[in-house]
């Protein structure tokens, strides 16, 4: 643990990379503190101060009482792949199991509204990838991510956007206690803070710097998981994206992604055997099944939202009844007079085959 290092990471006006500028300008971390005032008043800035130590030890001691550990960029079990893009975090608050931070890495994201389809896609492909020894990354939101780390678990990194101690959506709160058991919950921000918009972005370019390559399940055209993408692309991460049905707002970022040179993916050998892994085998306990449903699921919604559950869930792409009442986790005599009433609406098509499709209404 590097004190100078969070100091200078939390001074004023110091982000990311004004940190490794300095570092490469003046060697450590003190020497860059020291030099701060100067370059403040070099840049018309008369009253200065960088963070103080205090300020630094109070921080220390936080995230401490939250049980977790600072990591500083430079230290020997910084992870080797964040360490590589031009902005890497100069610290990061990590609980859990750090081991895992050595390990390769994929990292999973998509809609947080995803489909039926989509949720299962990413619990096929997470729970495929922690089976070959690959640790999957994601940002702990709900959707694809909730979905994609509790298949990959015991395996997988969450990155938040908040505090360590501050779990964002709380929803998710139940999942991240079991990350930080059997996987690493991570982030840059100190504890306490509270997540806004501009730390998302931030988390995203961690997301993908944790991994060597990242798949896009299901993102509409403009989506936090686009950004994820060109952050892996600047990085020179490989990307892969989950065709979609072109008439699903879902999948338009993913198509759109296959357009411009992403790797198609339908299943997690091909990504293996794209990128040169092998299965490794970690010791991790045996893996019968999937988990349908997933532990993470909310629970069955209220009667009032339902209708629009109904809608989150169905897609363009054909779904049967069964699997619908499966996901919503209601019974089949709750769901029916839902489901009459979309229909009329025409809000949904029963097609042959006990099939259901949101329509384009």
């Amino acid at each position: 643990m590097d004190i100078d290092t969070l100091r200078l990471i939390r001074s004023r006006r110091v982000g990311a990379v004004t940190f490794h500028r300095l570092m490469e300008e003046h060697g450590s971390a003190r020497a860059a503190l020291n030099a701060l005032p100067g370059i403040a008043r070099a840049s018309g800035v008369e009253t200065y101060e960088a963070c103080p130590e205090r300020v630094a030890m109070a921080e220390i001691r936080k995230g401490q009482a939250a049980g977790a550990r600072l990591i500083c960029w430079g230290d020997d079990d910084y992870p080797m792949s964040l360490a590589s893009i031009g902005d890497a975090p100069p610290v990061l608050w990590a609980k859990g199991d750090t081991t895992l931070l050595a390990r390769p890495m994929v990292a999973l994201v998509g809609a947080r509204n995803a489909s039926s389809l989509g949720l299962r896609m990413a619990r096929k492909l997470a729970f495929s990838l922690a089976e070959a020894g690959q640790v999957v990354v994601s940002g702990l939101a709900r959707g694809i991510d909730a979905e994609a780390h509790e298949a990959a678990l015991p395996g997988t990194v969450a990155v938040m956007a908040g505090g360590i101690d501050v779990i964002y959506p709380t929803e998710n709160t139940a999942l991240a206690a079991r990350i930080a058991e059997q996987g690493c919950l991570l982030t840059e921000q100190p504890p306490g803070t509270e997540p806004q918009a501009r730390h998302f972005p931030l988390r995203n370019r961690i997301v993908s710097g944790l991994a060597h390559s990242v798949v896009v399940v299901e993102a509409a055209a403009r989506s936090g998981s686009l950004i994820t993408a060109r952050d892996a692309l600047d990085q020179g991460r490989e990307v892969f994206a989950v065709p979609g049905h072109p008439f699903d707002a879902r999948a338009a970022g993913c198509n759109q992604l296959i357009r411009e040179g992403a790797t198609l993916l339908t299943q997690a050998s091909e990504l293996l055997d794209a990128t040169g892994q092998t299965v490794i085998n970690f010791g991790a306990p045996v893996r019968r099944r999937i988990p349908v449903p997933p532990v993470s699921k909310p629970a069955p919604p209220p009667a009032e939202g339902l209708a629009q559950r109904i809608l989150d869930l169905l897609g363009p792409s054909p779904m049967a009844e069964d699997q619908l009442i499966r996901d919503l986790g209601i019974s089949a005599a709750v769901l029916a007079p839902e489901l009459l009433a979309l229909e009329l609406e025409g809000a949904v098509e029963r097609q042959p085959g006990g099939l259901l499709i949101r329509t384009a209404h």
